[in-house]
């Protein structure tokens, strides 16, 4: 059974993609070093698996070359990173640390890994390394613009995987993906923060007036073409991932509340809120995904309004999750310059 290896296994998109390779008959290594973001209620249905292992391991961590060299995976999904614009703003060094110097750290090791042993490294990164895209979607030749110190950082490490690629012939390649939502994400976010206000009754706070534009895509979606690049994609290349969908935040919050009133009834406090916009917001992102679409034959197939209701359902049904977290990383305001 082939082996591989997933970074930040016990994050949003993470535990998704594991789910994923495990119905493909990989045995998966979640490689994570719990932070407020880790939930294990996110792999609690992997736990019994004979096709899945979890280790406590930071990827700065020594202890990580060892495992790579014991379990010698043949691909190694790098999801690990400090992934809140908001936290970065009031703490850049965090993201610094995860970002750039786990992401040095790991390609350290895998440069003497795979030279021994046939293996790839996918790097999974964003659109906001891209900046502010009033007009247009930007395909992978677009100068990086990064506006917050979380779009810097992964910047810079999507560039020092590039430049191993380039010096070393590191068997790699980049992905830079949309606005994910869907299950299991951290209640941080703008979608699982709204649908944890609405069936708490609380006011749903927007930022600014609302009229950022995001493009979204189901996190089942952006794993399948995770797969679709381990499998099919060029060593070296980088490939946008997106759904060609946009969407102001203000359009969003009234799609959660017109579901919402569908599943239940809807408290007197769930109301729009607008509160102060965070420091150097950008305007819009938008990716132009021809690449990954026409190259690998992967689209997107789940329609924005249906991926809301499954969204909105599972969070609903596991109610449970909250449990696990702390009501600061839920509720407290980050981002506020001072």
């Amino acid at each position: 059974m082939k082996k591989v290896i997933v970074t930040g296994g016990l994050g949003f998109i993470g535990s998704n993609l594991i789910g994923l390779l495990i119905k493909k008959k990989y045995f998966v290594i979640n490689i994570d070093k719990i932070t407020y973001s880790s939930n294990f209620y996110n792999t609690k249905e992997f736990k019994k698996s004979k096709n899945y292992k979890f280790i406590k391991c930071d990827i700065n961590n020594k202890k990580f070359k060892k495992i790579i060299y014991k379990y010698k995976p043949v691909g190694i999904f790098n999801l690990a990173a400090e992934t809140h614009v908001d936290r970065s703003i009031d703490d850049p060094k965090s993201f610094v640390q995860s970002n750039i110097v786990g992401v040095y750290n790991l390609l350290e090791y895998f440069k003497d890994y795979s030279k021994k042993y046939r293996s790839k490294l996918i790097h999974i990164s964003t659109d906001e390394v891209y900046g502010d895209i009033l007009k247009g979607r930007t395909n992978e030749k677009y100068p990086y613009n990064p506006s917050s110190p979380y779009a810097a950082s992964k910047a810079s490490s999507d560039h020092l995987v590039a430049s191993y690629i380039r010096t070393y012939n590191l068997p790699a390649m980049v992905t830079n993906c949309s606005n994910n939502y869907g299950p299991k994400q951290h209640p941080e976010k703008l979608i699982p923060k709204l649908i944890h206000n609405i069936i708490s009754n609380k006011k749903l706070p927007i930022y600014g007036k609302g009229k950022n534009s995001r493009e979204w895509i189901y996190v089942e979606d952006h794993c399948e073409a995770l797969l679709k690049v381990f499998l099919k994609g060029k060593i070296g290349e980088f490939y946008n991932i997106g759904s060609n969908k946009n969407l102001i935040n203000l359009e969003i919050c009234k799609n959660l509340i017109k579901i919402g009133k569908t599943k239940l009834k809807l408290g007197q406090s769930v109301k729009i809120e607008f509160v102060k916009d965070r420091p150097g917001h950008d305007v819009r992102y938008a990716l132009n995904s021809n690449k990954v679409i026409k190259q690998l034959k992967w689209k997107p197939k789940t329609n924005f309004t249906d991926g809301l209701k499954k969204t909105f359902d599972w969070y609903l049904n596991n109610q449970n999750y909250y449990s696990s977290l702390n009501k600061k990383d839920i509720f407290k305001r980050l981002g506020l310059k001072k």
